[in-house]
């Protein structure tokens, strides 16, 4: 996924890359939340919420064929931390909807040898491919441990690998260099003795949903980082209000969705709102018409 953040420059809408992530975003929910929006609002005739020719019944029959691939869906497993505590466990639901592919808990999973298996309905089955929705710092957090290594290798396919959630994330930002994409560096190549702080945001590498990121800091914050090679410092951009609410406007950032198969194709998009500080739930407590929802254009 890659997060574009919508600001004005020179009078016009501009994107700006904010954040991207090789871990799967809510892809089978934007498709249900398209179908239902369509159900009970007026679509624009020639719009989508779809890239590169897909619609509805094509890139649900994609995201199939990546989580299985002709494999059994029954040795095929979503798998999270406590999955029916998690914010986004609606998207669960509608993934075994459209998919057959079954949510099963981190801590449900036994190993032995190199296979891995689950308890499916009394039948312990053997998981041929694993859709990853495991975040390191929840696991971390926990006293609960899995019954297998999340660091040696199984004979399972992972979708992503676990590493990409380290790889494919905000260490790749440092290494953009484009009008669309905010100058940042790694703290520990940042002069910030000579910058002007009040311009830059911190962010730890390896986080999610906003945690650790800080807005506003000070020399004396920078200097008490021990590993500055673990952080990221980027260029503020001011967020644009553009959404008109019934009190006042909200600022915007569109997630565009990429599935990899062959090659990494865009295919899907989500919208987020915010009159906070910071995009995500956890930031906008107490505001109201922010949320998510999903964008449409016009057909290609």
């Amino acid at each position: 996924q890659l997060d574009f953040g919508i600001v004005e420059k020179d009078g016009e809408l501009t994107p700006q890359l904010i954040e991207l992530q090789g871990f799967p975003s809510l892809y089978a929910y934007q498709a249900f939340l398209d179908q239902k929006n369509r159900e009970f609002f007026e679509i624009p005739g020639g719009y989508t919420a779809y890239f590169n020719g897909h619609d509805f019944e094509s890139y649900v029959k994609l995201l199939g064929n990546i989580l299985t691939d002709n494999e059994d869906p029954a040795e095929c497993i979503l798998l999270e931390i406590n999955p029916e505590k998690q914010k986004t466990r609606i998207d669960f639901y509608v993934t075994e909807k459209y998919t057959g592919v079954k949510t099963v808990n981190l801590f449900d999973l036994k190993s032995r040898g190199d296979k891995l298996y689950y308890n499916n309905n009394g039948i312990e089955t053997e998981i041929k491919r694993i859709y990853n929705r495991v975040i390191f710092d929840e696991l971390d957090n926990l006293s609960e441990k899995p019954q297998f290594d999340f660091h040696r290798e199984y004979d399972v396919k992972w979708l992503g690998h676990p590493n990409w959630f380290f790889r494919i994330s905000k260490h790749t930002l440092p290494f953009f260099n484009s009008q669309y994409s905010p100058e940042c560096q790694f703290l520990s190549d940042f002069d910030y003795k000579s910058a002007d702080l009040s311009q830059y945001v911190l962010k730890p590498l390896y986080s999610f949903a906003g945690s650790g990121v800080k807005i506003d800091i000070s020399e004396k914050d920078l200097e008490s980082i021990s590993e500055p090679q673990n952080y990221i410092i980027q260029r503020k951009v001011e967020y644009k209000p553009i959404l008109k609410t019934p009190d006042g406007y909200s600022k915007a950032e569109i997630r565009m969705m990429m599935l990899w198969k062959d090659q990494p194709v865009l295919v899907n998009n989500l919208l987020r709102t915010s009159k906070g500080k910071m995009m995500g739930v956890d930031f906008n407590k107490g505001h109201n018409w922010i949320g998510s929802n999903i964008v449409y254009h016009p057909e290609d």
